[in-house]
């Protein structure tokens, strides 16, 4: 729920400061001993003015809010920092908890996060509307841009008053990146445009067909227009049909069912329009802005720029056949059985991969559900026979399984049928790791006793883990990256997301305790188990020790170098990405400050 700057802004005059906006420093505070200089935030002397906020709403042609959280209707207040609003309504009430986990319904809020634990749970959907709402970590004021212009006032606005600026598209974000305390956000969800061309005439002596997408367009919306074009083309993209191609996606890398064919998402973009962090509208690609251009394919979101639109490699559009494989408690009881399967499964990653399969799976106490084995350009005749060892295998040591198989004519009616959606409004953790070719040949069985810790990792925690997998080789078509990703992803067997399920309502000291759990037990089993591996920015744990190496390898020192260069004050701010080593959220997961 957002309501609009009119509705609020006369009842709210006596709260906001008076003061008018002064010079951008860093706010000094101190914390735990230490100075800092923070962005400035509500109660600072700092803070704009009703007026100066009223004419930023006046830029941006109304459509600067007051950001309440999705859950509000379900209490009878929301207790923001503007003040005490009513907000109970049964009829909304009733909407948002039946829509809670539904990912397009958070999707299409102005600043919602899809998994809250980084929004820190203090308004969720509840019978007793006597319940505290509070702001949690989310930010003051949303801009739902209808225009590029929207977003260049909300930037130039952060950047001139000092505040944190956070740039949501869908908040599809695992660590916390599309949320902020105390923040403006800039929504930029409503910048849909798509435009397709057969051939495409920018530098970089690529002449096949193209598209360009603003930064609001997802991985669905954009594959079901792509299979309309005549004759239909698809498009690199992620496995989620919710998750936003344009922004963190290409930024942070980008994988998806078509991987194994053309790379990673970053690959297939030839060109970026950008709004700078000193409010400038630039091209970056392999002639205009080179260094820009390459930083933004996988350098980490938020970081260099708000990209608007990206333009991307369309590709003809193939035959496509789906394998499903299940092994769970309704085929065994037996622990033991089922991790054999397990093993047996991860062991023959090495050959699906090489022979072009893209596989998505999930891993729970006593469930192996495996949807789909994807061929691209293969029956599922042809599908069965890469993976008739591995089930050959599975008869032998006598594990019971379930399968079945579905061709479809293009990859697009296969995404539409067997790809599930994802559940939001849960309250998680996440890391992972990446293990390459190498480590999965060395050493499977200790990749599997990982995923025992990971699903296990304490006594108190048992089965409060889950694992989601994704088998593909990102080198097998692209051995030589155009990007800044991490060059292991080259030699990609199987990524894996580590998740750790925390409940509602936790202490500082409960965040901390699984915090360390995800970090020093899940997390090193896995990196211990595939020592030539690497992490995922943008599906990886952000406080991981040393996560600059892990997430970029060789590519750091020019990533950070560049970021200097291209946001040296940082107006940007997107936790463990280059250039953000000075940086904290302080007391308590609030402010945003620079260490001195």
């Amino acid at each position: 729920m957002a309501w609009s700057w009119l509705t609020l802004g006369v009842n709210f005059s006596m709260l906001i400061s008076s003061v008018e906006s002064r010079s951008p420093a860093l706010t000094e505070r101190t914390w735990n001993g230490s100075l800092y200089g923070c962005k400035c935030y509500f109660g600072d002397e700092c803070w704009p003015s009703e007026n100066t906020w009223a004419g930023l709403n006046s830029t941006v042609n109304g459509t600067l809010a007051v950001n309440i959280p999705p859950g509000a209707p379900c209490h009878n207040t929301f207790q923001g920092p503007l003040g005490s609003i009513s907000t109970y309504d049964a009829a909304a009430c009733e909407n948002a908890t039946a829509m809670w986990s539904n990912e397009q319904w958070n999707v299409d809020k102005p600043a919602a996060a899809l998994w809250t634990y980084y929004a820190n749970d203090t308004c969720r959907p509840t019978s007793d509307p006597t319940q505290s709402c509070t702001l949690g970590f989310y930010g003051v004021y949303v801009i739902e841009a209808q225009c590029r212009d929207h977003v260049k006032a909300g930037v130039d606005f952060a950047r001139e008053n000092n505040l944190r600026l956070i740039i949501r598209n869908t908040g599809h974000d695992f660590a916390g990146r599309s949320t902020g305390w105390g923040s403006l956000v800039v929504n930029t969800h409503n910048l849909e445009g798509v435009e397709f061309t057969a051939g495409y005439q920018g530098p970089g002596g690529y002449d096949g067909g193209a598209v360009t997408i603003e930064a609001g367009v997802q991985a669905r919306a954009l594959l079901t227009q792509a299979n309309a074009q005549s004759p239909p083309v698809t498009v690199v993209t992620g496995e989620c049909p919710t998750v936003g191609v344009a922004g963190g996606l290409v930024q942070g890398g980008g994988h998806g069912p078509l991987t194994p064919q053309y790379g990673l998402v970053a690959d297939s973009a030839l060109s970026f329009d950008v709004l700078t962090a000193d409010g400038k509208y630039l091209t970056a690609n392999s002639e205009e802005n080179p260094d820009l251009f390459w930083a933004l394919k996988g350098g980490g979101p938020s970081t260099y720029a708000v990209v608007l639109s990206v333009t991307l490699k369309t590709y003809p559009v193939q035959k496509a056949a789906g394998v499903l494989i299940n092994i769970n408690s309704t085929l065994t009881n037996d622990t033991n059985v089922f991790w054999d399967g397990v093993t047996s499964f991860h062991k023959y990653s090495n050959k699906f991969v090489a022979a072009g399969l893209y596989v998505y799976f999930e891993i729970m106490p006593q469930r192996l559900h495996i949807q789909p084995v994807l061929g691209v350009g293969k029956t599922s005749a042809e599908v069965e026979a890469i993976l008739q060892p591995m089930f050959d295998e599975f008869k032998a040591k006598g594990v019971p399984y379930d399968t079945t198989s579905k061709d479809f004519d293009t990859l697009y009616d296969l995404y539409i049928d067997l790809f599930e959606d994802e559940t939001a409004g849960t309250p998680a953790l996440i890391g992972g790791w990446l293990f390459t070719q190498q480590d999965v040949e060395e050493n499977n069985e200790g990749i599997v006793n990982a995923f025992k810790t990971v699903l296990s990792p304490r006594e108190d925690l048992e089965g409060q883990g889950v694992i989601i997998g994704h088998m593909w080789d990102a080198g097998l078509n692209m051995p030589i990256p155009n990007s800044a990703t991490n060059p292991k992803m080259r030699q990609s067997s199987d990524f894996i997301i580590a998740s750790l399920t925390v409940p509602d309502g936790i202490t500082w000291a409960q965040r901390e305790d699984f915090q360390n759990v995800l970090t020093n037990i899940q997390d090193d089993a896995l990196k211990k188990a595939g020592p030539n591996g690497c992490a995922y920015v943008s599906e990886g744990n952000p406080f991981q020790p040393e996560w600059q190496e892990n997430f970029w390898g060789p590519q750091y020192p020019k990533l950070l170098e560049l970021r200097k260069k291209w946001d040296p004050n940082g107006v940007f701010y997107a936790i463990s990405t280059p250039g953000t080593e000075d940086w904290e959220v302080i007391e308590y997961g609030t402010r945003l400050c620079r260490k001195y």
